[in-house]
């Protein structure tokens, strides 16, 4: 496949990247999903030096939990760097100390839990074009975080000046290649099936995605997820219980029918 090749090489030109500017090797992170496993197949493929980083979310289902620990033991045994990331506050702790459900507009605990981490460091991601609109207007195939985004750089094609990325990722907390960025669903759904040694068992029990639990930008498919794992409904609830407590502490006012913590996730599945 042709843009197998394609990811190989992006792989290969990030790899030298991070070895020249940050003197390590470029990680790949891994939530534990298909496009990780993915991304992971393509790096080992690669036969660049790399190194593994998983963000404990605390929301993660148990399976993919076990998932996560089993390839990094494989790993570890061929000698690759593994890195599990614990947060500093669990997700339980943060919606009470936000005062806020995360929302699909509000989502600090993607800020929170996952992209805090790796800084000062060269990472390869999953993220793909097929996965939303404004992923294809605002995210290319290698990146920086300058904390100013007027002056974030983001390369789009694979014949952009990439001189530039070196020059400015020099000084930046973080730079960033998607090398799968161009994949379709069905040419990951192909290649995870048919390539892929590992295989999170989420997929084989219906789910169509890997993330945290009650993610909002599941939309719908959440009202499944708590009927597989009805705990997780539970401690959410338990949360914006502790949540309200909290805005009441704060004297904060809501123009939403929040009475109860039962009210507050009815809102946030079905709003």
């Amino acid at each position: 496949m042709d843009k197998e090749k394609t990811a190989i090489e992006r792989l290969k030109t990030a790899g030298e990247m991070s070895l020249a500017t940050y003197q390590k090797p470029i990680i790949i992170t891994y939530s534990g999903g298909k496009d990780s496993d993915l991304l992971l197949e393509l790096a080992l493929r690669s036969g660049i030096e790399f190194e593994l980083d998983h963000s404990l979310t605390t929301a993660d289902a148990p399976q993919t939990v076990r998932h996560v620990k089993q390839v990094f033991k494989d790993m570890e045994e061929k000698g690759i760097k593994c890195h599990i990331d614990y947060p500093k506050m669990s997700m339980w702790q943060l919606i009470p100390h936000k005062c806020i459900p995360p929302t699909r507009v509000i989502r600090y605990c993607c800020r929170e839990l996952k992209e805090s981490n790796c800084k000062h460091r060269m990472i390869a991601t999953g993220v793909r074009w097929a996965e939303s609109v404004k992923r294809r207007k605002t995210r290319g195939i290698y990146e920086d975080t300058h904390t100013n985004r007027d002056k974030k750089i983001v390369l789009m094609n694979d014949n952009d000046d990439k001189r530039k990325l070196f020059e400015r990722c020099q000084i930046q907390a973080k730079t960033i290649v998607n090398p799968i960025i161009d994949f379709t669903d069905d040419e990951v759904l192909d290649f995870y099936k048919n390539e892929c040694k590992y295989h999170n068992p989420l997929y084989d029990m219906g789910f169509h995605r890997v993330g945290c639990i009650g993610c909002p930008m599941a939309s719908k498919h959440r009202i499944f997820e708590f009927e597989v794992f009805p705990k997780y409904k539970e401690m959410y609830i338990r949360a914006f219980g502790r949540m309200l407590e909290r805005r009441k502490e704060k004297g904060l006012e809501s123009n939403i029918e929040w009475n109860t913590a039962q009210d507050v996730f009815d809102w946030w599945i079905n709003g």
